[in-house]
């Protein structure tokens, strides 16, 4: 429990119990408020406060004081508001591709995990997923540090299948999902203290270094035509998707990586009337190398092949076969009409036939086709022939039981076994 004591009129001592913060608005009236560390570690936004040194915060700011370990401040003035949370810091990395976004967010993991905490790992990056295949928007709780050679646990894992690598196949789709993944971790977090005062780390998408970023705010905040920049809408549409994770997972922390500083000035621009998140700009890694398009590709094909056999081939992928009548596959599409809502997607039977060869399915915990859109998946198969005449579909499945389900999901994405 956390707890206030009254020193003098003006004087009071809040203790914090370890991963708790007070969060705290200073009234438009003067006096300032003071603030004041008396024994442990405390920080704001990240940066941690000296003890015994009063520090001056003035009229109508904003801010979270957070602990780790525990600690005891003396607040001096008059607080609007101040209410204390036991929630832990939520961070979303952004950054332009090979800027070491996955590198550092496994570290951020890996050091809580040693500290005790069970942060969550939320991993948006449909192009190089680091909880399962490519095509995935998922999440998982991190209790130990990353393993160096299987990476992050997967049997814990919330998993939407996107079914592409790329965002603008289906933007809608994604937005969705993302949305849908935030209130699975929401309902989670309203019964798990822990995973709640632990956090998140956030995973995104690459973003392409410079044109783009000027223009597609002023198109925000002035509502200028959209179709009017119509050549960088792929750009556009990221920077969309990026304002969209930040404030569906209520991030208070956004680092962005590399030498991106339009990006860090429209970011603030466009949050500055939110105090809560703090946009830390950090060095892109020495370390870091630039990887092409083809390179890209063969990743995507070894994380499938990790996801059926193994990191080191150490798993066995068992080849079995299934009756056209014991599959239902869908696909997804585009919008119907211009809504928020789900369904105004297309969910669309795909046919069975020699055109799902080569391709990888998404089998649904979905009871009727229009739950596929918010339900998570079980697992994945590999489509390896087709049998028209015999109505007989071989595929590859991780797991030597019977599917979970009857329901499939087909996007874009392909394996071809080396």
């Amino acid at each position: 429990m956390s707890y206030s004591t009254e020193i003098d009129p003006h004087v009071r001592r809040v203790t914090l119990q370890k991963q708790s913060e007070i969060r705290i608005q200073v009234p438009q009236m003067w006096p300032p408020l003071k603030l004041r560390v008396l024994d442990g570690k405390l920080e704001i936004f990240g940066s941690e406060l000296p003890r015994n040194v009063w520090l001056t915060f003035p009229p109508l700011q904003q801010f979270a004081v957070f602990t780790w370990y525990g600690a005891t401040i003396e607040i001096d003035g008059v607080t609007e508001t101040d209410t204390i949370s036991d929630e832990g810091p939520r961070v979303i990395i952004v950054g332009d591709i090979d800027s070491g976004k996955s590198t550092l967010a496994k570290m951020l993991l890996s050091w809580a995990a040693k500290d005790g905490c069970k942060p969550t790992f939320v991993d948006l990056n449909i192009g190089q997923s680091s909880i399962t295949i490519p095509g995935t928007i998922a999440a998982t709780s991190v209790e130990m540090p990353v393993d160096p050679v299987d990476g992050l646990p997967l049997h814990k894992a919330l998993v939407h299948y996107f079914g592409h690598t790329t965002p603008t196949n289906n933007l809608r789709l994604y937005k969705y999902l993302v949305e849908e993944l935030a209130r699975e971790l929401e309902e989670e977090f309203a019964v798990n203290a822990e995973s709640r005062c632990s956090g998140m780390v956030i995973d995104t998408m690459g973003w392409t270094k410079g044109l783009g970023y000027q223009v597609y705010f002023s198109f925000c905040f002035s509502k200028r035509d959209y179709v009017r920049y119509e050549p960088h809408t792929n750009l556009l549409a990221l920077l969309q998707l990026l304002l969209h994770a930040i404030r569906t997972f209520d991030a208070s922390l956004v680092i962005v990586l590399g030498q991106e500083t339009e990006l860090v000035y429209d970011l603030n621009k466009a949050f500055k009337f939110k105090k809560n998140v703090q946009i830390l700009n950090l060095e892109r890694s020495s370390g870091v190398f630039s990887r092409h398009s083809d390179f890209r590709k063969i990743l995507r094909n070894y994380s499938i092949q990790k996801y059926f056999n193994g990191a080191t081939n150490n798993l066995t992928a068992y080849t079995k076969t299934a009756k056209f009548s014991d599959m239902q596959v869908y696909r997804i599409g585009s919008l119907i009409e211009k809504s928020s809502s789900s369904k105004a997607l297309q969910i669309t039977a795909a046919s069975i036939d020699k055109d799902l060869i080569n391709t990888v399915l998404a089998i649904s915990y979905a009871k009727q086709p229009h739950h596929i859109i918010s339900s998570i998946v079980a697992g994945f198969v590999y489509i390896a022939d087709v049998d028209l005449g015999e109505g007989i579909v071989t595929y590859l499945s991780p797991s030597v039981a019977e599917l979970p389900s009857k329901i499939f999901i087909m996007g874009t994405l392909t394996w071809y076994k080396s």
